[in-house]
């Protein structure tokens, strides 16, 4: 890269000489591909086919954001995150997937919505997109239109913080989640623009 060229992830997709389905699981598959490089010939790898998700940094009035607290299992922790979910309803718009799950972990609505960015997750071992916006204008949902939540969604904890008491806890290593991180410091990044 030369000075002053633009900074930008280069998407160029290996060719693929074989691909299967080595694992056909409850939420994801696993996927075994071989493919070739140019330099280094043909490869082989396994990763989780996954679907995209999306995650909503939902902000009101005073700048606070709404966490929710999700017990996750492979790590043993009950994680502070943002409302998120899988985009797993087929040919769904990732902002539409966004509305719903916002509706369904946080019981809000949001009169506006606008595009933070989106990030790669785990690129070496899964093939998710994960789609983050901002939501403003909220407003609850009647209590006869929620969702009622079950499995790790059942009794989940919610949190309104003010952004900057977030970053703050991201920056002190209090926080963890790789979702929550990218989404707060994007909407913090962008306050500070303007």
């Amino acid at each position: 890269m030369t000075a002053g060229e633009a900074l930008v992830d280069r998407r160029d997709p290996a060719p693929v000489q074989r691909g299967e389905i080595v694992h056909h699981g409850i939420v994801w598959d696993v996927a075994k591909e071989s493919f070739s490089l140019p330099l280094a010939g043909e490869l082989t790898r396994e990763f989780v086919a996954h679907p995209g998700a999306v995650a909503v940094v939902a902000l009101d009035e005073d700048d606070r954001v709404l966490l929710i607290q999700q017990y996750r299992h492979p790590i043993g922790t009950y994680e502070w995150e943002l409302p998120a979910g899988l985009l797993d309803v087929p040919e769904e718009p990732p902002v539409e997937c966004a509305r719903r799950e916002l509706l369904e972990e946080a019981d809000l609505r949001a009169r506006t919505w606008e595009p933070l960015g989106h990030h790669h997750s785990s690129p070496g071992g899964s093939s998710e997109v994960l789609h983050v916006y901002l939501a403003r204008g909220l407003s609850e949902v009647p209590a006869a239109e929620r969702h009622e939540r079950d499995g790790e969604e059942a009794g989940m904890p919610t949190r309104w913080v003010p952004l900057e008491d977030v970053v703050d806890a991201i920056m002190a290593g209090a926080i963890h989640n790789g979702t929550l991180i990218v989404g707060i410091l994007m909407a913090a990044e962008q306050r500070r623009r303007g």
